[in-house]
């Protein structure tokens, strides 16, 4: 698009369904590598990257030549299809349904990649309920509780 400029930094999260830890250590690498891939494929930076086992935070600098719903099914279905045919799971793996996307401006980019690549430690001291109702809570998003993932307590 001539002519056309942006600087758009977006955090997407999103879960396993059920929230199952279903994504192992030893797969984290491959899996991150693989979205990379999904995410360049359709033009766009991935800046960060970090999968628990049963979510995962990317930061993407997006392009305004995509909608981001249509970047999180690619991210989504393609990463599910390849966990599948890896068989890295007994059964079929799945994405919940939904996903978070924060917005970030430039100067808060250094402070969310840490916080992206720091996810073990984070999550020693908070779950992923109690970060996600932070998100929603520090981005002032209204949202009824019966609508956000499954929880599995």
């Amino acid at each position: 698009m001539a002519n056309t400029y942006s600087q758009i930094y977006i955090q997407i999260v999103f879960t396993v369904k059920g929230r199952e830890n279903l994504i192992k250590k030893e797969n984290r690498e491959e899996l991150h590598k693989f979205i990379t891939g999904i995410v360049s494929n359709r033009d766009q930076k991935l800046l960060a990257i970090f999968a628990m086992p049963d979510h995962i935070h990317i930061l993407v600098g997006m392009k305004p030549n995509i909608a981001l719903s249509d970047l999180v099914r690619d991210i989504k279905s393609g990463s599910s299809k390849f966990i599948n045919d890896s068989k890295w799971i007994n059964g079929k793996f799945n994405w919940q349904e939904g996903y978070g996307a924060f917005s970030y401006s430039k100067s808060h980019l250094n402070n969310v990649i840490k916080y992206i690549l720091n996810q073990e430690e984070h999550h020693k001291k908070q779950t992923f309920k109690e970060e996600y109702h932070s998100f929603l809570e520090k981005f002032e998003i209204e949202y009824d509780e019966k609508y956000l993932f499954e929880w599995i307590e």
